[in-house]
């Protein structure tokens, strides 16, 4: 079976090591949420930062006091990413990779990936069976629902061995506008320049 492994988060813009080829696509009926605890990339265990996780999206919605008929989504419970087909070679080395990249609470999932077709009419599956790494309601790093300015104040301060938790905001925000120009992202977009701007830009200010 070939290996591939489905990003949504800094694997946009870091993609892993021996990727071959590499498809853009979205997963449907999930949401894309900085609500994953991390204390080894953009925190440390006394200070913890956030990234973001893939949530099911009636899961989340009921975090948020909301709740949908059964069967039911939003309009915007989808995630859009990036799908990397990995060298047959090299397969082992970069399960053992991610493994350890995704070790702070995340555990892997099968899914397929998603794609509009050439001519914008049709939905179409691009990539039949993909790796996701989920950070699971129940998992220990997962935070939940926090309000716009608590999130954003933690994003702001806290910094890690890979670098400024905001930095990991900005380059996510960045990426997604760039690859898919289309898509309407409301809760990254308002994260990263909205409610939460004067928290972020007034923290950067300080540190000038």
């Amino acid at each position: 079976m070939v290996y591939w492994v489905f990003g949504y988060g800094s694997l946009i813009f870091k993609p892993p090591p021996h990727a071959v080829e590499q498809r853009s696509g979205y997963v449907k009926g999930v949401v894309r949420r900085f609500a994953q605890s991390s204390n080894d990339h953009r925190g440390t265990p006394e200070s913890p930062g956030r990234v973001v996780t893939v949530i099911e999206a009636r899961e989340w919605h009921r975090l948020e006091g909301i709740t949908l008929a059964a069967g039911t989504t939003l309009p915007d419970d989808y995630v859009w990413g990036m799908a990397y087909r990995i060298d047959p070679d090299k397969e082992d080395e970069v399960r053992e990779y991610m493994e350890f990249r995704e070790k702070n609470g995340y555990t892997c999932h099968e899914v397929p990936v998603y794609g509009i077709s050439p001519d914008g009419k049709e939905e179409q599956i691009v990539v039949e069976n993909s790796t996701i790494w989920v950070g699971k309601l129940d998992n220990p790093a997962f935070v939940g629902y926090e309000p716009t300015d608590v999130l954003a104040k933690t994003i702001a301060e806290r910094s890690g061995p890979s670098g400024p938790n905001k930095e990991y905001l900005y380059k996510l925000a960045e990426s997604v506008r760039h690859l898919y120009p289309h898509v309407k992202d409301d809760y990254l977009f308002n994260l990263e320049r909205g409610r939460c701007a004067g928290q972020l830009i007034a923290t950067a200010d300080a540190d000038a």
